[in-house]
């Protein structure tokens, strides 16, 4: 290599290396092996279990804790007493599942979709409700929420709500 080729390649390798560094992190995709765990009735808790179909799903009191749901389907499932502490569940589609007493404490259920489903017991302490629709969801028996937390979430007349607590329309 003649001196100016050399420089010149040395030049493109550093843009190269300050080009990548700066790229943001690849995505996480799922892991499908922890997927078929949950399927089959197993806890996993800080899995990841982004974009997985848990629809139809009957599975009571797992542990789920932390891990990465979003996306994921939860439609129709039946999901009673299981732990989405601190999980994130961002637009997450729960249209009419089943999860009595479940635990939804600190998670991130942003933009998630719970329209028709049954919530009776279910504790939302700290949870994250940001643009979650509740629609018809049945959650009367529900702790933890607040007003300031159902301000950021919608809901319609069909939705029932504990005590005096109110939901914008969606």
């Amino acid at each position: 290599m003649t001196r100016f080729s050399l420089a010149a390649a040395l030049s493109l390798s550093a843009v190269v290396l300050v080009l990548a560094s700066a790229l943001p992190e690849p995505a996480m995709a799922q892991n499908a092996g922890q997927i078929a765990r949950v399927k089959a009735g197993n806890s996993c808790p800080g899995c990841n279990l982004f974009q997985g179909d848990f629809s139809y799903l009957e599975a009571r009191g797992l542990n789920l804790s932390g891990a990465r749901l979003r996306q994921a389907n939860l439609s129709l499932s039946v999901m009673n007493r299981t732990r989405f502490t601190n999980a994130d569940l961002r637009d997450v589609d729960a249209y009419g599942a089943v999860f009595s007493s479940a635990r939804f404490g600190g998670a991130n259920l942003t933009n998630a979709s719970f329209v028709g489903t049954f919530l009776e017991g279910a504790d939302f302490s700290g949870a994250r409700l940001d643009g979650v629709n509740f629609s018809g969801a049945q959650m009367q028996g529900a702790t933890g929420l607040t007003q300031r937390q159902l301000d950021r979430a919608c809901g319609d007349a069909a939705t029932r709500l504990p005590g005096s607590l109110r939901i914008p329309a969606c």
